[in-house]
């Protein structure tokens, strides 16, 4: 018997956080778990660091103006701890919903804030935690980084090899690279809205971002889930204290894709500053037939030429050991004892 391939229908999510407010941002995430499960998905996806927002002021002001306006306290008090009331909620209403949930949220453990994604499956249980390999520019001002770890795909029978990234992750060629050498099926890219600094740059405007995100679809031969933020007329009136700022950041900048292994989009975009989810029914057999002309990893790869070093090891900040002598040590304590 040949190879079974999956066929089920995916959700994208493009909204605005209530920004700064964990609990109202919890309630619209459950809120938009809850339609993706009765249209019948599978999969959601959802816009980088959703949870509580994308920390636009760190683009708008000087750090001082920022701590001033108690930013950097909210937002540090609103992103989410996986071992609070709040991911628990997150937790059941996905198992209620049994579909697999991929997350974007600020992530907050001990002391420091991270770009995060969390994939849930339909059990409730976690399948991976990830943090932003690095975080871009600005964004060091505020999250710590990732490691090797947190390049990985995994393997589901539900929906198929299942990888995450943000932003613009999808603008580093090896760790892309990273990912389409696990033979991943289906990618969610996470972004956080294209509005920002418009139109004086181009490269963080929806183009080019929109580009990246087609070009890792062809480039991976694999599904591209690309949620994205919209910046909200609330988010603007809490932000923008000035003409400078108004013209820094913008209402809208919502451009959520779909597409499919061969780049092709499989869901109507919505207009960007319009709320919703993308719908499209997926078939992982097309992604035999786009590896049969380019296995980037495979058939297509020289590794006799180009090859990828890859550390995985989980970086923690503290190694417990003991020195020989000091075993030494013990070991005669315990023969007196």
């Amino acid at each position: 018997m040949g190879l079974v391939h999956q066929k089920y229908k995916v959700a994208v999510v493009q909204a605005a956080p209530v920004f700064l407010d964990l609990d109202a941002t919890v309630d619209k995430t459950i809120a938009l778990i809850e339609e993706a499960s009765v249209k019948g998905a599978k999969l959601i996806a959802f816009p980088e660091t959703f949870i509580p927002g994308y920390p636009w002021q760190i683009w708008l002001g000087a750090p001082a103006w920022a701590i001033g306006r108690g930013f950097v306290q909210r937002y540090f008090d609103n992103s989410l701890t996986f071992d609070s009331p709040q991911a628990e909620r997150i937790r059941n209403a996905v198992k209620r919903a049994k579909l697999t949930a991929v997350l974007g949220l600020s992530e907050r453990d001990g002391g420091s804030l991270y770009i995060a994604q969390w994939l849930i499956g339909p059990d409730g249980e976690t399948i991976a935690k990830r943090r932003k390999l690095r975080p871009t520019h600005a964004e060091r001002t505020v999250f710590g980084e990732g490691d090797g770890s947190d390049l990985a795909v995994h393997d589901r029978a539900d929906v198929g090899r299942l990888g995450a990234l943000c932003c613009w992750e999808h603008l580093q060629p090896l760790s892309k690279f990273a990912m389409y050498a696990q033979n991943e099926q289906v990618h969610v890219g996470a972004w956080p809205s294209f509005s920002l600094y418009d139109p004086f740059a181009h490269a963080l405007g929806h183009e080019v971002n929109n580009a990246a995100s087609k070009v890792y679809a062809v480039e991976g031969s694999c599904f591209f889930l690309g949620p994205c933020a919209v910046v909200s007329q609330a988010m603007i009136d809490e932000l923008c204290d000035s003409p400078e700022k108004h013209a820094f950041l913008h209402a809208g900048g919502g451009h959520a894709v779909i597409y499919g292994p061969d780049g092709s989009s499989l869901a109507e975009k919505l207009p960007p500053d319009q709320e919703g989810i993308l719908y499209a029914d997926i078939d992982l057999g097309m992604i035999g037939v786009a590896k049969n002309a380019a296995d980037p990893a495979g058939h297509y790869s020289r590794p006799d030429v180009t090859r990828l070093l890859l550390n995985t090891t989980r970086a923690n900040r503290v190694e417990h050991f003991s020195l020989p002598v000091d075993a030494e040590v013990m070991s005669e304590i315990r023969l007196q004892a």
